[in-house]
């Protein structure tokens, strides 16, 4: 049985190069684009509008995925954060992202708001929400898992969600 971690609410060349084509990744088209379709597939199952690639927060994505520490940032309010952790190592943004989005079996549309429980699922289909950034790394055993290597996903979403007060209008039902 594969590990597999969700938390609630590559390398130094990668941001080099990142920063150097203005925050795009270095392999732009295939990661970024494979980003994008899994998000904005699941967010149109919810009524939210598609998002674009938040270049801006793109290396610092990278260089925080690349801690391989299995924590939230520090984001100052600046942008909401999920993470995603497997010891598979073909996962893809897709794969975290699909793992996100089950948490919307959990969700109470009839008394909508925050739960630990679906904190990934409503930040992915937020609204409000209009770009992403998500970096991978590869995590050496000791980091994340304590025996095994892992791949650790990391998405940035600004404007950030889950905002008490705003799911109403955000967390749109399964069309």
């Amino acid at each position: 049985m594969k590990n597999t971690r969700a938390w609630v609410p590559a390398a130094v060349v990668a941001v080099a190069v990142a920063t150097i084509l203005g925050g795009a990744p270095a392999h732009a088209d295939a990661w970024s684009d494979q980003s994008l379709t899994a998000h904005n597939t699941a967010r149109a199952k919810h009524g939210a509008g598609p998002l674009q690639w938040a270049a801006q927060l793109y290396p610092s994505t990278v260089q925080y995925a690349n801690m391989c520490v299995f924590a939230h940032s520090n984001s100052g309010g600046q942008y909401g954060e999920n993470l995603y952790a497997t010891t598979n190592p073909n996962a893809t943004a897709a794969t975290a992202v699909d793992s996100w989005m089950a948490e919307a079996a959990q969700y109470d549309y009839d008394n909508p708001g925050f739960s630990a429980a679906t904190g990934h699922f409503t930040q992915v289909v937020w609204k409000n929400t209009t770009q992403v950034a998500v970096a991978v790394a590869d995590c050496p055993a000791g980091t994340i898992f304590p025996s095994t290597a892992s791949k650790f996903i990391v998405a940035r979403y600004t404007p950030p969600g889950n905002y008490q007060g705003q799911f109403p209008q955000n967390v749109g039902r399964p069309v």
